[in-house]
């Protein structure tokens, strides 16, 4: 085992021993926040510990096993557990060199789905009502609630713009690779002579920024504007002043709600919305620099990636990212994704060790 690897499990094992004398202080019951703290931090460190513990007693086996390699007698048992004990090594080192990997810390978050359809005219905003589709199906598989916030429906159907709020455990940490550009390639309905068009849609996934901590907005830097809802929704929001438009003058950001009957609730999912927006631009402008100094872009978020084909003649979707073909277009596009997602996950882990072997 690596040096700093090696330093790195010595130091969480320490800490476990601090945090539990801490724990047993009389005086902790007092402090009910700094307990909880500690008892999740313990929690998060303890299983890491018991495996290089683990690592550490087949260690000690494999040196014991060396030293009675040295008796004849032995020596043929002996080889053979210092050859398990070795391949045990391995194993272990592999397993928790996977658990010093970051934790990102939104994987647990509720996220915003954004879809807009791009260049394709209708066909564009079909194929963006369909991956809006996808995306929740694939909701109701993992027994997440999909709240839409705001639509804009395209002409022949589909959306021209849709955001979603998706809450559930895990769900950020499932669907964070999505964003990017999405191709499809297929005969639209409206097509007599049987061409394959190719058309897009942009898929833009943010972690629901916290109230509380995540993203601070001055005001100040806010223009609130409120204007009469236009399209579907009833005479109601066509009469009063419901819809909201906030301006984010240091970002650029955006933001318009105007599904809600009432100015107060849309004025309250825009500013949710804007939030993650301002957190997202954050988060891809760090992973942008990252990306630069590793071969991976599969976190880079970059909207301008085309980063998937759905290829509806020859029944394949594509990941550019990861060289991955897939021939189960009509279980994706139906929300069975783990295929796919799975193996983004992977990558984005095996690209996390390679980078934790060039640290040590």
């Amino acid at each position: 085992m690596k040096s700093t690897i090696a330093a790195k499990l010595a130091n969480l094992d320490a800490r476990l021993k601090e945090i539990d004398a801490r724990l047993m202080d009389p005086d902790i019951t007092g402090d009910l926040d700094n307990y909880r703290k500690l008892s999740q931090e313990r929690a998060e460190i303890q299983p890491v510990v018991e495996l290089f513990n683990d690592y550490r007693k087949v260690e000690g086996d494999v040196a014991t096993a060396e030293e009675m390699a040295r008796d004849a007698s032995m020596r043929e048992f002996a080889e053979a557990e210092v050859k398990t004990g070795r391949a045990r090594l391995v194993e272990l080192e592999a397993d928790l060199q996977k658990m010093l990997l970051p934790r990102d810390p939104n994987d647990d978050k509720n996220l915003f789905l954004e879809v807009r359809a791009g260049t394709g005219g209708d066909e564009s905003a079909l194929f963006a009502g369909d991956l809006f589709r996808m995306y929740s199906r694939f909701a109701e598989r993992n027994r997440w609630q999909v709240e839409i916030m705001s639509q804009s429906d395209g002409e022949a159907g589909g959306f021209k713009e849709i955001i979603a709020r998706i809450v559930g455990r895990g769900a950020y940490s499932k669907l964070k690779f999505e964003s990017g550009g999405h191709r499809v390639q297929r005969v639209p309905a409206t097509e007599t002579q049987g061409r394959i068009h190719t058309s897009a849609a942009t898929v833009a996934v943010m972690p629901e920024a916290d109230d509380t901590s995540d993203i601070v907005i001055n005001p100040a830097d806010v223009r609130v504007d409120t204007y009469r809802a236009s399209g579907a929704g009833g005479q109601h929001v066509n009469k009063t002043d419901s819809a909201v438009r906030l301006t984010h003058a240091p970002t650029g950001i955006v933001v318009e709600c105007q599904d809600g009957r009432s100015q107060h609730k849309n004025k309250e999912q825009a500013w949710r919305i804007l939030a993650a927006r301002i957190k997202d631009k954050q988060q891809r402008e760090q992973a942008a620099k990252e990306a630069s100094e590793r071969k991976s872009l599969i976190g880079s978020g970059d909207r301008s990636d085309r980063i998937r084909t759905y290829n509806f003649p020859q029944g394949r979707v594509t990941d550019h990212r990861i060289n991955l073909t897939l021939h189960q277009i009509e279980k994706i596009m139906d929300g069975d994704m783990d295929d796919l997602l799975n193996a983004l996950a992977a990558e984005h882990q095996a690209d996390q060790l390679a980078g934790l072997s060039d640290a040590a």
